[in-house]
């Protein structure tokens, strides 16, 4: 009896495991994505009660193998995101001269949530340039209109269905879009910062539909694919921030991160798990920087819970003034990547339907 609850516990976590490398857009697929970290955690607690419970004997081998084979696909993927991993974002340790710095927040807010005064409080603590918003309708706009009465410039698109957003800067702002990318209540934004020595940079800010059991995640996974082409190539300094509802380690963001070029600073310093700020047993990284090789990082955290499902992330980056420094550890993208991406994009763009989640904030 003991025996084969071990085996079957063994069959389920190598069954977990392996899911989510399946070439499939479903969110039945995708969500095993997510709590690869839990799973690792319960294939190890599996493998110390057969090694208690079970003889060492020739019925210990299948069990065993499945868990071994479990633990190794696992962490395949967050290994990269421990301190074990070398990290593919240098921290910036040169001198002032080096380099123009500035310090981001991003912070999900949780339509529904009216804490308002709990993230005023980090906004007034770590005095960001650029503060991104997510979820926001207009009383969020409202409660936080003092905390970033500093800001300069701004671009608004708050709306009441939890795809809302908000950007506000203390540097200058130029050209500045609304996009629809892929669906006419999904906002994101592209703009040009100015610096204060003169240099620019492209910020987009994104935010596409989490996955659920029950539907398919071509539409975020098209959007987050149309970024990474849209960015692919170009030579400027570039940066996209948001709540991009996947993980880092999944074959999206990977696909991603080949399609763009850019670069995760999370690789070789931690998870830096965002979500869900409510249960600590169910947390993984969410809320993601990328950016392309011109930019080194000063210091990434994960603020202080503020009331929403997700924590504020806070980031300060220094853009390198020689390019000697700007050397990119990018994998680059393969055929297949390219062709996957346009093929999510053509079927995204065929659709019509409202978002995943539109109505979960409701009251």
């Amino acid at each position: 009896m003991v025996y084969w609850l071990i085996f079957i516990l063994a069959a389920l976590c190598l069954l977990a495991a392996l899911i989510p490398v399946l070439p499939l857009s479903h969110g039945l697929v995708r969500i095993f994505d997510f709590p690869r970290t839990q799973l690792l955690t319960l294939t190890l607690a599996v493998a110390v009660a057969m090694l208690l419970l079970l003889p060492l004997n020739a019925t210990f081998a299948l069990p065993g193998t499945m868990l071994l084979a479990a633990m190794v696909i696992q962490l395949i993927h967050i290994a990269r995101f421990t301190a074990v991993w070398p990290r593919t974002v240098k921290t910036f340790r040169g001198a002032p001269s080096d380099a123009q710095t500035f310090k981001v927040l991003v912070s999900n807010v949780k339509q529904s949530n009216r804490d308002y005064d709990r993230l005023v409080r980090e906004i007034r603590k770590y005095d960001p340039d650029l503060a991104l918003f997510m979820e926001v309708d207009e009383d969020w706009l409202a409660g936080l209109k003092e905390a970033l009465s500093q800001f300069a410039d701004s671009v608004e698109c708050p709306l009441d269905n939890s795809y809302g957003m908000a950007l506000f800067s203390k540097l200058e702002l130029r050209k500045t879009s609304v996009r629809f990318l892929l669906n006419e209540k999904i906002p994101s934004f592209d703009c040009t910062v100015a610096l204060p020595n003169g240099e620019t940079c492209r910020l987009i800010t994104v935010h596409p539909e989490p996955p659920v059991p029950t539907d398919d995640t071509i539409g975020r996974d098209a959007e987050i694919s149309l970024v990474g082409l849209d960015v692919r190539g170009t030579d400027i300094p570039v940066i996209v921030t948001g709540d991009l509802n996947d993980v880092a380690w999944s074959r999206t963001t990977r696909r991603f991160l080949r399609l763009s070029g850019l670069l995760d600073p999370r690789e070789g310093r931690g998870q830096f798990n965002s979500f869900d700020a409510r249960w600590f047993f169910l947390r993984w990284p969410l809320d993601h920087i990328f950016h392309s090789a011109h930019f080194q990082m000063v210091r990434m955290k994960r603020l202080a819970f503020v009331g929403s499902d997700h924590f504020p992330m806070f980031y300060e980056l220094a853009l390198l003034r020689r390019s000697a420094d700007r050397k990119s550890e990018s994998e680059d993208a393969t055929g297949d990547d390219i062709e996957e991406a346009r093929e999510l994009i053509d079927t995204e763009k065929k659709r019509d339907r409202k978002p995943i989640g539109e109505d979960w904030e409701d009251g």
